[in-house]
């Protein structure tokens, strides 16, 4: 298993108010394969993405990738594993407002010693003609395909997408589903997502269904849905 997880805690709070988010969270993840962390708001989903991403620590156990375990790093070594592991895509874009397409996606292959090809991933997500504008002359959607060219240069071994279609309308939606799938596709990254989307789950190799806290379900799609034809 490319990613593994060993009964992971945490909890946020002290005392009266400390609240348990996970409550022993144990699987795994193949390598190349879209793995969908499904269920609502607080169950817990967002702060494990977290965790895998060494932005948070868990209060015990263990997450490796190639087996390389987190939790004997120190904070250089923590940084060095995000870097060399990791691309982050969130709800909000975090894009610089005044860079250009080009220039914020090129940040990414600043952390990276194995970057891909500039040109080839602006086209690859569609921005060739908006290569020159900055975020604010963007539509949600192309700021989205900005923000996941500036994960994917880097050529990171796991891609974590965080509600990557919470502020985008139904189709451009399915466009950035589709974009992801396409990454997958054509670079071999693991992609993992956040959602609380139902039907994204059905473009997933694995889905695993958190509710409060515990993995309630972890299957494998025998039968994929190629994400353009996903519908809800």
């Amino acid at each position: 298993m490319y990613l593994e997880l060993d009964d992971i805690k945490k909890s946020f709070g002290e005392g009266e108010n400390r609240a348990e988010v996970l409550k022993g969270i144990t699987c795994g993840v193949e390598k190349g394969h879209i793995c969908v962390l499904l269920g609502p708001s607080g169950s817990g989903k967002s702060t494990l993405l977290n965790i895998i991403g060494g932005i948070d620590t868990p209060d015990s156990g263990t997450v490796s990738i190639d087996g390389e375990k987190t939790a004997a790093m120190n904070e250089k070594q923590l940084s060095q594993y995000r870097r060399k592991h990791i691309g982050y895509v969130f709800q909000s874009y975090n894009l610089i407002p005044n860079l250009t397409v080009k220039e914020n996606i090129e940040v990414g292959a600043y952390l990276s010693d194995k970057p891909l090809e500039l040109d080839e991933i602006i086209k690859t997500l569609g921005l060739w003609e908006h290569k020159d504008k900055i975020p604010s002359q963007l539509s949600g959607g192309q700021q989205q395909r900005t923000a996941i060219g500036r994960a994917i240069i880097k050529n990171p071994d796991i891609l974590l997408c965080d509600e990557p279609t919470g502020a985008l309308d139904y189709n451009t939606s399915k466009e950035i589903l589709k974009l992801i799938e396409d990454v997958n596709s054509k670079f071999g990254n693991t992609v993992i997502i956040v959602t609380h989307n139902d039907a994204i789950k059905l473009m997933a190799d694995q889905v695993i269904k958190f509710r409060d806290g515990r993995i309630r379900h972890n299957d494998l799609n025998t039968v994929k849905t190629p994400a353009a034809e996903l519908d809800w």
